[in-house]
């Protein structure tokens, strides 16, 4: 009996041993099963590095994005980027410029619009060198250069490279007029236009022309002007090759080939082809004489024709020949002159094969066919 129980004792010994022993074999074996696994290299350790801090930056930006505004539901990471937001729904503007006197809601505004009083730019144009105080404005610029232009009409298609000319053009499909005069509540698309039209209302004529100082309100005016001295006349007519100084004289003059004549006089069914011409013509039926000469006390119903009449008193013979030197009052005559260099004859009698340089010559020339009337 003794030697059964020290036989089992024996068993109950070694048993454990035996197992302990296999636990710490298997346990030795996977720590050498992990210590045989090959090194990572290291494109998979930045991979895991990336992943492993694209969760982490996910978690904390969404963490820190707890700060909302009330009014427009936008979230901040900082409060106090939501204390600035703030002052766009209170209107408050802290930060005051001490040239002029204009306040903005955040420092760095403030900072980018001290340039236009300091004419710092920083931000220069790597193809044609311009500056610039904002990298917005040289951001806007550099599509001069790539031609891109992203921001496209929806009504007809046409693009543009800022968002705010596509604004401003969207006003010619909606007919929008924000902009009014105070003076006779005529609407304008933009607000340039409306600067432009109140000079009607100050006269102010702040462009001047250089040769003969004569003072216009508008700079097109001007540069229709310079053409008198320049003597161009871009605009050609296809029916008789006249030349003219403005596209819309062109057009006026197409009226005498095509016979319209759109603007009728009520009193006596009479037409013309200009607005102004049926206006003069009115004067006429009231017998209103508006312009009087202060000098010799003439008066006029038309304006063209008393400015004309000035220039007898005053002497001035603004259009002068390149050629011989003479001067003359109307552009007409200098324009009649300069056939008398160049031999130009355009006006053909119809009853002879007879040209002159001058249409009161032709004329003059047409009576000597007529028979004379008998006294």
């Amino acid at each position: 009996m003794e030697r059964i129980k020290s036989e089992f004792m024996d068993i109950n010994e070694e048993e454990p041993c035996k197992v302990k022993d296999e636990d710490t074999e298997e346990q030795s074996g996977l720590m050498e099963v992990k210590e045989e696994r090959p090194e990572l290299d290291d494109t998979e350790e930045n991979h895991q590095e990336s992943v492993t801090s694209s969760h982490t930056d996910k978690k904390i930006s969404q963490k820190r994005k707890s700060v909302t505004c009330d009014l427009c539901g936008n979230s901040f990471v900082r409060k106090t980027v939501l204390n600035d937001h703030m002052k766009i729904h209170t209107g408050e503007k802290p930060y005051l410029c001490d040239q002029c006197g204009r306040r903005f809601t955040r420092r760095h505004l403030l900072n980018e619009h001290m340039r236009s009083h300091t004419e710092e730019k920083p931000y220069t144009c790597s193809e044609c060198g311009k500056g610039f105080s904002l990298s917005e404005n040289l951001k806007i610029h550099m599509s001069i250069h790539t031609g891109e232009k992203p921001f496209t009409c929806d009504q007809c298609g046409k693009s543009f490279m800022r968002k705010c000319i596509l604004s401003n053009h969207m006003r010619s499909h909606t007919g929008e007029k924000p902009h009014v005069c105070v003076e006779c509540g005529k609407g304008f698309a933009l607000k340039e236009n409306l600067k432009s039209h109140m000079r009607i209302h100050t006269g102010e004529k702040p462009y001047t022309c250089s040769e003969c100082g004569h003072s216009f309100t508008f700079k097109g005016n001007l540069n229709y002007h310079l053409r008198i001295h320049t003597e161009a006349t871009p605009f050609t007519c296809h029916l008789c090759e006249k030349s003219f100084t403005q596209p819309d004289t062109l057009s006026y003059h197409l009226r005498c080939h095509t016979g319209v004549k759109p603007f009728k006089c009520e009193e006596c069914g009479k037409a013309f082809i200009l607005a102004s011409h049926l206006k003069k013509h009115m004067m006429a039926h009231a017998n209103e004489r508006a312009y009087f000469c202060s000098v010799c006390g003439k008066s006029f119903s038309r304006r063209d024709c008393f400015k004309l009449h000035l220039k007898i008193h005053t002497g001035v013979k603004a259009h002068v020949c390149s050629v011989c030197g003479k001067s003359f009052r109307r552009a007409g005559e200098l324009k009649g002159h300069y056939r008398v260099h160049s031999g130009e004859k355009p006006y053909k009698c119809s009853l002879c094969d007879k040209s002159f340089s001058s249409s009161c010559t032709r004329q003059k020339h047409v009576r000597q066919h007529c028979p004379k009337r008998p006294k």
